[in-house]
């Protein structure tokens, strides 16, 4: 990570409403260079774009950015810990793997981080407002899918490869045919209306 005078982190994460699989979060550093280049190049919030869009934006926010990284929560965690706090174990391993913490934490939604202890800022549709929350989410997002594709050979019975984990009607069935593997977060499951 450069030596910049003041360092300033979006973060946030997807998966939180899956009913399969870790939660994930990105944290990305951009300059202000960098951020007019990125949205030049398509960058907004990750559920505004395709897969498409998304895939080729990776490796540009990656050369672009001061630093970015990716932390994680499992279905376990979910369930042991509850899916806030649960959603900010992944956001402060995340932003714990920069060589030095930001001095700024730009949040996605209206939840501080309270596992962080230093300065952070929330915003309401943060990928709207700060490119850096946008390319935290994009990465966040393929890497997850990403992962939901390699386990979904694994777990065949429940459309990984489509439904990325989440409670489609498909997955839902499937459920209630194969019952639930260790990587399902039971804490949702007792929630879930079976059709």
């Amino acid at each position: 990570m450069r030596n910049l005078k003041y360092l300033i982190a979006g973060v946030d994460e997807v998966g939180r409403g899956s009913l399969f699989g870790p939660i994930f979060a990105g944290a990305v550093i951009l300059s202000k260079e960098n951020e007019s280049k990125l949205l030049s190049q398509g960058l907004k919030d990750s559920k505004k774009l395709s897969h498409r869009q998304r895939d080729k934006l990776v490796p540009l926010i990656k050369e672009n950015s001061i630093a970015w990284s990716i932390g994680q929560a499992s279905a376990r965690e979910i369930d042991s810990f509850g899916i806030r706090e649960a959603t900010e174990k992944a956001m402060v391993r995340a932003l714990e793997k920069f060589s030095s913490p930001p001095d700024l934490v730009l949040v996605d939604g209206i939840f501080p981080i309270r596992l962080w202890p230093r300065k952070q800022k929330t915003q309401v549709r943060g990928e709207s407002h700060f490119p850096s929350i946008a390319a935290a989410s994009v990465l966040a997002k393929e890497a997850r899918d990403e992962l939901m594709k390699r386990l979904a050979p694994l777990y065949s019975f429940y459309g990984l490869e489509k439904n990325k984990g989440y409670g489609t009607a498909f997955h839902r069935k499937q459920l209630i045919h194969s019952g639930a593997t260790r990587l399902h977060r039971k804490s949702f499951l007792s929630r879930l209306k079976m059709d």
